[in-house]
């Protein structure tokens, strides 16, 4: 193998270790909502409103730190996001006020796994590769992940039972501090820039004045809010949705473990067929695929049999969108600022997020159950596979101001 591509597949291994840490820290929420509410008393919807905090600043996290890595290097900001992010979980078991359990869970322990996920990895791996290994990349990145929700889902329901839901929050804080020596091999800026595209030449500024004028650009921020609104209010309440029908708390972690799986396979899958098919369709593709989910879902028998399929059905397109709307993303506007662009359509996301984690616990506190929230989901499952129909796939060429 040369050494070009021993360093292509060490940089994937990396960013896609550093991804699993932190994605798996964020995606396992939803199984310490119950024992958090029953040693702190505070109630779900109060739990409910930190996470979907957490859910929004993980989303302006993502430019913030993207817009630092695209002038400093993702390195350090890693570094950061990693003590950050151990910090937090690490000092949830001891909040016990509102005050506290949003300062800690929705912003200490979100900022610092803001600043170990997508827009800076993807900014790191995609400007340090040719343009024809960008797509299978991003969906190898976006694998990592979900693998990191497959492994610590089942891991931590295991701790919670057999040693306390403390000891699980404190592995996984012991986990999380691994991303600080994974980090040094991305010290630096981008070595390997390969030839401009579209915007290299633009300033920050100016390239954001660009993407703001192209509705292209604004049709992934609402599609990229639908999904967020969905993948949230899963994370979050999926276990609550369970326990409410009478399963087993290990029903939730198979299902969060399964759905890690799945995308695991649908990440690839989109991943490659990026640099064969369009990526608009491939995300109304998804997006149209979760709305039938979740229909059929709704008039299926509630078994474990029936949450394990839906948990697979899921999996499939639960964060294969991220490959694709990257994608498009450097394609429009170049990879220049792609930590910073793509970071702000994960804002987007993240606002729809904290919809989602929040409503639903409004929802289940309001009418008992959270039969209003999926028929939201679906809808809004549809609206965000017709919102990506007009986006064009051409590059946003503008001169440089004189």
């Amino acid at each position: 193998m040369s050494r070009p591509a021993r360093g292509y597949w060490l940089l994937l291994l990396i960013t896609s270790a550093i991804l699993m840490i932190t994605m798996g820290s964020r995606q396992t929420i939803g199984l310490f909502i119950a024992p958090l509410n029953a040693a702190t008393g505070l109630g779900i919807v109060a739990i409910s409103l930190a996470a979907a905090i957490g859910q929004f600043t993980w989303g302006l996290a993502q430019p913030v730190f993207g817009a630092l890595a695209d002038r400093f290097g993702p390195g350090r900001i890693l570094v950061l996001g990693g003590l950050m992010l151990a910090a937090g979980i690490a000092l949830t078991p001891f909040v016990h006020t509102e005050v506290q359990l949003i300062l800690v869970l929705g912003v200490l322990t979100a900022f610092g796994a803001g600043a170990g996920s997508f827009s800076i990895l993807l900014g790191a791996v995609l400007q340090r590769l040719p343009a024809e290994r960008r797509s299978f990349a991003a969906g190898l990145l976006n694998a990592g992940g979900s693998f990191g929700q497959f492994v610590f889902a089942p891991l931590l329901q295991v701790i919670i039972t057999g040693f306390g839901w403390v000891t699980a929050l404190l592995t996984m804080a012991a986990f999380c501090l691994a991303t600080v020596p994974l980090a040094w091999p991305l010290r630096g800026r981008a070595g390997m820039r390969t030839a401009a595209g579209p915007g290299e030449s633009l300033t920050l500024a100016a390239q954001l004045r660009v993407a703001w004028k192209d509705t292209s650009y604004w049709c992934l921020h609402l599609g990229f809010f639908t999904c967020g609104f969905h993948i949230a209010f899963l994370v979050t309440h999926l276990p609550g949705q369970i326990r409410l029908c009478g399963l087993d708390p290990l029903v939730s972690a198979n299902s969060l473990a399964l759905i890690g799986l799945a995308n695991m396979v649908g990440s690839l899958t989109v991943g490659w067929l990026g640099t064969r098919r369009r990526m608009k369709f491939l995300l109304v593709a998804l997006y149209f695929s979760r709305a039938v989910a979740v229909l059929v879902f709704m008039a299926a028998p509630k078994t474990t049999l029936t949450f394990y399929v839906f948990a697979v059905v899921l999996g499939l397109s639960w964060l294969a969108t991220v490959p694709p709307t990257a994608g498009l993303v450097g394609k429009l506007f170049g990879v220049r600022y792609l930590a910073t662009l793509f970071g702000l359509t994960l804002l987007s996301h993240q606002i729809g997020g904290f919809f989602g984690a929040w409503l639903g616990g409004l929802a289940v506190a309001r009418f008992g159950d959270y039969t209003w929230m999926w028929y939201a989901d679906a809808g809004l499952a549809l609206f965000a596979a017709l919102i990506n129909l007009p986006i064009r796939e051409a590059p946003v060429l503008r001169a440089v101001p004189a």
